[in-house]
């Protein structure tokens, strides 16, 4: 395997807040606090151990992990002990619950951390650093994680029958998906049938996975982690503390012309119980705030909605603006991995950290990666094409390949300059005589600049039928590596890969270099 690197902008897939970040443009400064760098790293440890994160809140975090690992014969036991100890850190990542582990870079996302925790472990030996996957397990959208594409196939989970958060889910009705498949994992068909919830299946596939490297797998869904956020649940009730945050964010990053990614509400808050996830909202009734739950007859005063955070903390589920920093409560967390999108949102929550006093945690970019048949390469090479060229435009790759193999000019660019140098002279010579005829010139001009516009045309039709099979081939190519203009990583399940190959995995640890923010392309 070969393995080489371009920059982010040759894909053309990312936003520019996304590439302003980690080009550490300056004028995202003020929405993060350190970049990372491995040797900023330091710093942030020197903040969490600030944040004072408790011997007694490292038990709680503990039991509830040994508790929700009890179901699996094999837990990383190494990793959960490690957190009882006040020098150990988490690296975390999260992601939804996809079934069979939907696209390509939840693997990436992953990898990102192990690779992380090994180099910091190297860089800071007197510390331990546990990569963590954080499950979305209380998500509601289930049609985010209903599918997968297998081989060109996409495969759909019929979740009509199911509410609520996706976590809760029962996955036995997966096998009617397995059964679709021509060829299917061992590891897929036993998670589903053995687990009595998506999430329990979920940490079942990641520890299989990711297990050895010491990957925690973390359900957020969790009355005793949901205990040590009550504090941050009732201030958000009273006060609506995040919504002023990140409305006066968004309103910076607006000003600087950044695209915001998501929106808050007053209260960031879902009333989640079996079946049923719903926003809460506070409305005045006369003298009296009443809080609601959409769709529901339920109704709390202020005093009743307290009392239930302090009694059932676990009925309270944050939506994307709460959920980092119920995270970052819940865990001695220094860094946060993510893709472009959900590092353009974390920009918008570092007024919510401060007003919570919470530390905000480094952004560490989830790295990218392609991977090309080494066939596949030799035919764009064979064509006189360069792996960046693959991110072109359909017609712009059809145009350079022709350009290639005729090595002289697609168009007629040439001889449109000549004949617009000859128009002016004969427009200067013929209004020099009757200005009166200008008009009259510039129509026949228009009609011979619309006749070569034509033969242009004709010209490139005619090249693209001579080389026809070329073209065809290329762009058979670059639609398997960027399926519908997108990215491989973005639509390909790694089962296309790992069941030919159960080094696959292995193989992209010893690919990628979590603070190298390229974009890594190998040939296999």
């Amino acid at each position: 395997m070969e393995t080489q690197c371009i920059a982010f902008q040759q894909t053309n897939q990312f936003d520019r807040i996304f590439l302003d970040y980690i080009a550490q443009q300056p004028a995202l400064q003020p929405f993060y606090d350190l970049f990372p760098t491995i040797e900023n790293f330091e710093q942030q440890i020197t903040l969490q151990k600030a944040k004072s994160f408790s011997a007694a809140q490292r038990q709680q975090l503990h039991t509830a992990l040994h508790k929700q690992y009890s179901h699996l014969p094999n837990p990383p036991q190494l990793a959960l002990d490690l957190l009882l100890n006040e020098n150990t850190f988490t690296v975390t990542t999260g992601h939804q619950l996809n079934i069979f582990t939907g696209v390509l870079y939840f693997h990436y996302k992953i990898i990102t951390v192990i690779n992380a925790a090994k180099q910091l472990r190297k860089k800071y030996p007197q510390y331990h650093f546990v990569p963590v996957y954080w499950m979305a397990s209380e998500d509601h959208d289930a049609a985010e994680i209903s599918y997968f594409k297998l081989f060109g196939k996409k495969y759909t989970w019929d979740t009509t029958n199911f509410s609520g958060a996706v976590g809760r889910f029962l996955p036995h009705s997966l096998q009617n998906v397995i059964d679709e498949v021509p060829e299917m994992h061992h590891l897929f068909v036993k998670a589903y049938k053995e687990s009595s919830t998506l999430a329990e299946a979920t940490r079942l596939i990641v520890n299989e996975l990711y297990g050895h490297e010491g990957v925690l797998v973390i359900d957020g869904d969790d009355a005793t982690l949901k205990k040590q956020f009550g504090l941050h649940l009732q201030k958000e009730l009273k006060e609506q503390t995040s919504f002023q945050a990140v409305q006066k964010t968004s309103a910076a990053l607006e000003k600087l012309d950044y695209k915001t990614q998501v929106f808050a509400r007053e209260i960031n808050l879902f009333y989640l119980d079996n079946n049923l996830r719903e926003r809460i909202v506070k409305e005045q009734e006369g003298e009296k705030v009443i809080y609601k739950v959409l769709n529901t007859s339920l109704h709390f005063s202020e005093q009743e909605i307290m009392q239930l955070v302090e009694e059932s903390p676990e009925k309270f589920s944050p939506n994307v603006i709460l959920r980092p920093l119920y995270q970052e409560v819940i865990l001695p967390n220094v860094s946060y991995t993510g893709g472009p999108g959900e590092l353009a949102y974390w920009l918008q929550l570092k007024g919510v950290f401060e007003a919570f006093e919470v530390p905000f945690p480094i952004l560490l970019p989830r790295n990218h990666a392609l991977f090309i048949h080494k066939k596949d390469m030799d035919k764009l090479e064979k064509n006189g094409l360069s792996i960046e060229d693959i991110f072109l435009s359909p017609q712009e790759l059809k145009n350079k390949l022709v350009k290639v193999l005729l090595q002289t000019p697609l168009d007629l660019a040439e001889e449109k300059q000549i004949f617009q140098l000859n128009f002016q002279g004969i427009v200067q010579k013929l209004t020099s005589v009757d200005t009166s005829l200008q008009g009259y010139t510039q129509a026949r001009i228009k009609e011979v600049e619309n006749i070569v516009e034509q033969l242009e045309k004709r010209l490139q039709k005619a090249q693209e039928q001579k080389y026809e099979t070329s073209i065809k081939q290329v762009l058979s190519i670059q639609d398997k590596l960027c399926p519908n203009g997108g990215l491989q990583e973005r639509s390909d399940n790694f089962l296309n890969f790992y069941l030919n190959d159960s080094a696959f995995l292995d193989k992209v640890k010893s690919i990628l270099q979590p603070f190298d923010f390229q974009f890594f392309i190998t040939t296999y």
